[in-house]
């Protein structure tokens, strides 16, 4: 049997999937392929790596700082998300990620990414995660704040864009048994964006990415019921969010930050026995 993971994005929402996460390796549910979009993925190679307590840590140290993210960053780097400090030297340096526990977990483990030029999710097999930095940066560049990220010889932006939630993608991968964690509640629905703002920024030299962003929240909705559909038929199991808390994409406060990652904790401990009889 085949175990498929899906992580939605969300920003600073994701450290409610690490604590799902961190639920998941104190009671050894293990996952054959993981594939993660955005903060999905950023919060998400903890699991593999097997460090408990990681995303959670780094954040609420770093989170209220300037050299992590925010308008200063955006100003001067075109990032809001700051590139160096962000993605080299806390992995490397501050709050060291342990590549070689990654590797030798078994778990095959992608990152979505939207092709700026098609307006296409494109799905980047992660074997190395500091040698493939630059495309764990493209799956959370946010559209409008981050500059678009080259990689082998593409441009991408944020996979949220084109594949929010890749439950497609995982099922077409021949996965027998599928968890999927969603970042909002049941109840939670994109609404449409001002179209002018894509058109602003991307029209004139990306024409498809323009029309997906203004699309995003359709595809998004109409995602989030085909969930629903398919959790209602023991298709797929679903972790999603039982209250809301309100944490913004760039979120300082540690105390938000705690809350939504305890909300994950508490959620997953809770159905702990019923994933586990799903996965039987």
């Amino acid at each position: 049997m085949s175990v498929g993971l899906v992580l939605e994005g969300g920003a600073m929402r994701g450290l409610y999937t690490a604590g799902v996460l961190d639920i998941f390796m104190d009671n050894g549910i293990k996952a054959d392929t993981i594939i993660g979009t955005s903060a999905g993925v950023l919060f998400g190679v903890n699991y593999p790596s097997g460090q408990r307590g990681r995303a959670l840590r780094y954040n609420l140290k770093y989170a209220p700082k300037g050299c992590y993210m925010g308008i200063r960053s955006l100003l001067t780097t075109g990032n809001i998300i700051n590139r160096q400090f962000a993605y080299y030297d806390l992995p490397s340096k501050l709050d060291v990620f342990d590549e070689a526990a990654y590797e030798a977990s078994g778990m095959d483990f992608y990152a979505t990414v939207t092709n700026v030029e098609t307006g296409e999710a494109e799905y980047i097999k992660i074997t190395d995660c500091f040698g493939q930095m630059e495309a764990m940066r493209a799956t959370s560049a946010m559209p409008f704040v981050s500059r678009i990220v080259a990689y082998e010889g593409k441009k991408y932006l944020d996979g949220g864009v084109a594949d929010s939630i890749p439950v497609d993608k995982c099922r077409e991968m021949g996965c027998d048994k599928i968890i999927v964690v969603l970042t909002r509640p049941l109840d939670y629905r994109k609404s449409p964006s001002d179209p002018r703002l894509a058109q602003r920024f991307y029209g004139k030299k990306y024409p498809k990415l323009t029309e997906r962003i203004n699309n995003r929240y359709a595809e998004y909705n109409a995602c989030v019921e085909k969930i629903i559909g398919m959790e209602q038929r023991g298709e797929i199991f679903v972790i999603r969010p039982s209250r809301t808390v309100k944490v913004k994409h760039i979120e300082r406060d540690t105390r938000k930050l705690q809350a939504i990652y305890d909300l994950g904790a508490e959620d997953c401990a809770a159905r702990m026995d019923e994933l586990k009889e799903y996965l039987q």
